[in-house]
């Protein structure tokens, strides 16, 4: 992203604010930053409300993403599982302790490289997930139904490409 050191008459952002214009899409929403913000608390509101239906004792958010992201992208070294979910890997190796402790991945010996491990996604580990992914998906159905006119529903979901492509983004 650059910054621009001047404000100009074309409308570009004030010195030292970043440009955030891209030529394809034109000028930025004036509002962008409010937008952001209520996209935020939204989204934030959600994630702790399906959080906070799981069980005391059910798995860490952070373990539930390890999960997800081996189940999603397959078996990996940990360092690599700590590059792709932005945690230092001491971090990673206490998560991977905890899942590995209670069988949901396993570890072994890359093939290629016996020095290397890779970290595999265990059936106890994936059907925890699925299990985790149903409810939340129930929960979410019941609120986007009954909160929502059919219409409203479409509306979402046209949206859901833009919500994916801000994700990749960030």
């Amino acid at each position: 992203m650059t910054t621009t050191d001047t404000p100009d008459q074309a409308g570009r952002p004030e010195a030292g604010r970043p440009d955030t214009r891209r030529p394809e899409y034109g000028e930025p929403l004036e509002h962008a930053s409010e937008l952001a913000a209520a996209l935020r608390l939204s989204v934030g509101r959600i994630a702790r409300a399906l959080r906070q239906a799981h069980a005391v004792g059910d798995q860490t958010l952070s373990e539930v993403s390890v999960l997800a992201r081996l189940d999603r992208d397959g078996s990996m070294s940990p360092s690599a599982l700590a590059a792709c979910e932005r945690v230092r890997p001491q971090a990673m190796a206490t998560t991977l302790s905890g899942l590995e402790d209670r069988g949901l991945v396993s570890r072994r010996q890359d093939a290629t490289d016996g020095r290397r491990q890779v970290i595999s996604l265990t059936t106890d580990g994936a059907g925890i997930l699925a299990d985790r992914r149903s409810a939340s998906v129930r929960r979410l159905t019941g609120a986007v139904s009954t909160s929502l006119t059919p219409a409203e529903q479409q509306r979402l979901l046209d949206i859901m490409p833009l919500l994916e492509r801000i994700a990749e983004q960030l």
